[in-house]
């Protein structure tokens, strides 16, 4: 992700232990399968979201196809104007709330 992405914001949340008691869980070889993350890239700019999923999961294609690998992918794929137009969002809604 990072070589083909470059991204600016990568961040990787491992979930697994949240889900470590679901049945299809039990018999797995690994215990990390469940995964969020966040991406920010301008690789991702005028792609609509599930280009963008599309070209996380071609990345990822070996882990997700192996048995025990990732069982489940959260993603959140932006460019970086979306990110800071998030981001300022966020920091006038605190303001707001002061």
């Amino acid at each position: 992700i990072s070589k083909t992405l470059n991204p600016t914001t990568l961040l990787i949340h491992n979930d697994s232990a949240l889900h470590s008691h679901h049945a299809a869980m039990r018999d797995t070889v690994s215990q990390e399968t469940h995964f969020r993350l966040t991406i920010t890239s301008e690789a991702f700019k005028s792609k609509m979201q599930p280009a963008r999923h599309r070209m996380v999961y071609a990345l990822l294609k070996d882990e997700l196809e192996m048995q025990g690998g990732i069982h489940a992918l959260q993603l959140k794929t932006r460019t970086l104007e979306e990110e800071e137009r998030l981001q300022e969002k966020e920091s006038m809604e605190g303001a707001e709330k002061v």
